[in-house]
This record gives C-alpha cells, structure tokens and sequence, in this order.
C-alpha cells in the first residue's frame, strides 16, 4: 500500500528550506533548484508542491507569520491569569526582537521578504497584512489602560500604536546590524514602556485593580506586523 505523504508538511519543510537559504544569503538570485537542493529533494518533486517561485515565496511568507502568530500567543499565555495591558503590549513587542539565534534567523528572513516585496504586488500585500490589525490591537490594549487609569487617555490612540510598533521593529533591524545587542534592545523597550505608561501612575492603577477596579479582558491577538521566527 503506497506512503501516504502530508503535502501540507512537505510544503512546510520546502518552505523552511527555503528560509535557510534566505537567512543566510539572502533572496536575490535564488531558484527553486537552490530550495531543492537545500530541501535535499529533486527539482521535480519541489515543482510536485510548487509550480512557481513566486507560488513557493507566498506560501513561505503566509507559513512564518503564522509561526509569528503562534509564538506571541503563547508569550501571552504564559503571563498572568489577567495580564494588565502593558504586560500584554511587553510580550508582544519583545516578541518582535531578536533575543535570540531562532528569532534572529526569523528576522533575517523577514528582512529578505521585505526587499523583494517593495517590487512583488503580492508579496507585497502579505508583508502588509497583518500591520492594521496589529495597531488596532495595540490601540485597543492602550484604551484598556487609559480606562484602567494607567495611561493618560490622550496617549491611547491608534497614532501611538503605530509608533510603538514602529520603534520596536527598529530596535530590531539595530539588533541585526549589530548597532546594539539583543540585551540592549530589550532594555530600550523597557525604558520606553516605562516612560509611555510612568512608573507613578502604573503603580496607582496596580493600587486600584487590587481594590477590585478596572478587571481585565481577553482579546484576540493578531499576528505580528512582520515575520517574527520560523
């Protein structure tokens, strides 16, 4: 009785193959006899699940920000029962950094996405994707605080989301470009969340949830704005 084989894995092993090469070189110049080879499989069978470049580099780009995805969800997961917002925008936001060899490598790759986008509609439309979700979110979560009294309500606005998500993905390109270490970055974040909320009035708000005010909510998350870590 023949194999039965999971195309949906063997496009997903394709895929990080692929993210191999790009992480390493780049994506420039490279063919689906480079993923192939890469792959340790035959040209033929790379064309059996990609008929394309094009076909291969949409799918390897909509893999890994569902990977980024997961990751953040599950660095939302493991904090408290009802994180305040600022604990949810920190674990979100150090998802977007590279603290680590994986995350870098998934940043790396983002980076390659990225210079072949600007001139690739569809690739483009991807990268793009997840961005207004993401600051919708992060608006929301900056809403939360502002009613929570933990942030002044002139700071909750979708403007600030987009400049936390902003500062964020430079602190990484830094990270990338050995600006600055993973260390660093991490510390830089810190020390603009502090200054955003303020330590006085973050400690009030810590006051008045443990007198039963201002609970909580769970929100959906949405992926991050650019790829994260295969």
């Amino acid at each position: 009785m023949p194999k039965k084989v999971d195309h949906e894995a063997r496009r997903q092993e394709i895929s990080e193959a692929l993210w191999r090469i790009a992480g390493s070189r780049g994506l420039e110049g490279t063919s689906l006899r480079d993923v192939a080879a890469e792959a340790g499989i035959s040209l033929g069978r790379l064309q059996h699940y990609f008929r394309t470049r094009d076909e291969m580099l949409l799918f390897a780009l909509q893999h890994i920000n569902r990977l980024a995805e997961d990751r953040i969800r599950e660095r939302i997961a493991a904090l408290a029962e009802e994180p305040t917002p600022r604990e949810v925008l920190r674990a979100c936001l150090s998802g977007m950094l590279p603290l680590d060899e994986r995350s870098r490598v998934g940043l790396l790759v983002g980076a390659a996405y990225y210079a072949r986008a600007v001139h690739d509609e569809a690739l483009r439309a991807e990268a793009k994707n997840g961005i207004p979700q993401l600051r919708a979110f992060f608006a929301d979560q900056l809403r939360l605080a502002a009613d929570r009294g933990e942030l002044p309500p002139e700071r909750a606005t979708e403007d600030e989301a987009m400049l936390l998500i902003s500062m964020t993905e430079g602190l990484a390109t830094y990270v990338l470009l050995d600006v600055h270490g993973p260390e660093t970055a991490l510390r830089l974040l810190d020390l603009y969340l502090e200054n955003f909320f303020g330590a006085e009035r973050s400690a009030e708000g810590g006051a008045e949830r443990a007198a039963g005010n201002g609970a909580g909510r769970a929100t959906e998350t949405p992926a991050p704005s650019g790829p994260v870590a295969p």
